[in-house]
């Protein structure tokens, strides 16, 4: 959405405290999703998969503690302002948990099959899925959870947002589609096959709000055309 300096002061220690703590929290709420319905720590394909997703985020998680805490701070918060966009996460949510929790009980059960060079294939795509995500990090300082503006923020169009208006959510889609293979699971693909929508029904949300109090978007969004799919939509 924006980027440039953040007008605020935030304390970098404290921010490296919720930050220890939340990646700690993290670690060990994967750790029960996956192992416990699961009921073993054999399971190589979520050990693989924890590993994609927590090195990269720590490693990007020292740089912006010592070159941007302020976008940790921002991505530290959770709660949205407005109904319909609360509504919208509340529908996220038991998707998402469903989606993650099915691979372990599938692991339990012998459910699904899925062959080692399809998970193999669906890490590839979750990793490059995360890259890009840290990419536009990197390119939007204000890039937060909640649909909100901070004073100072600006319209952007260099980096992904050259290519498309909502980069972010480019990269969340294909993430959730493709854990549930890198897990091991065909069946966790039911749950995680619905989540794109409530993606793109928070990312019109997010238009809104967008075209409506911030300087320059209606104009950006007439030169960017494509929301998601670079020269599809």
């Amino acid at each position: 959405m924006a980027t440039g300096k953040i007008p605020r002061f935030v304390d970098p220690g404290r921010v490296k405290r919720m930050v220890a703590v939340r990646y700690a929290l993290f670690f060990f709420a994967l750790a029960v999703i996956f192992f416990l319905p699961a009921g073993t720590l054999d399971y190589w394909q979520a050990w693989v998969y924890m590993a994609i997703l927590l090195l990269p985020m720590g490693i990007a998680l020292l740089h912006y503690l010592e070159k941007g805490p302020e976008l940790l701070e921002l991505r530290m918060r959770t709660r949205e302002k407005e109904r319909k966009r609360r509504a919208i996460m509340l529908l996220f949510y038991p998707l998402f948990l469903a989606a993650f929790l099915l691979p372990g009980l599938d692991r339990r059960y012998g459910w699904s099959a899925v062959p080692a060079w399809l998970v193999g294939d669906a890490d590839c795509i979750v990793l490059a899925s995360y890259f890009l995500f840290i990419r536009v990090m990197h390119e939007n300082r204000f890039l937060s959870r909640t649909v909100e503006l901070v004073p100072g923020q600006k319209v952007i169009d260099t980096g992904p947002y050259a290519v498309v208006r909502h980069p972010m959510y480019a990269a969340a889609i294909p993430l959730v589609l493709f854990s549930p293979l890198a897990l091991g699971s065909y069946w966790a693909i039911l749950p995680a096959a619905l989540l794109p929508l409530v993606i793109i029904a928070r990312m019109f949300q997010e238009e809104k709000v967008l075209g409506r109090e911030l300087p320059g978007y209606r104009k950006y969004a007439r030169r960017v055309k494509h929301r998601l799919i670079p020269g599809v939509w």
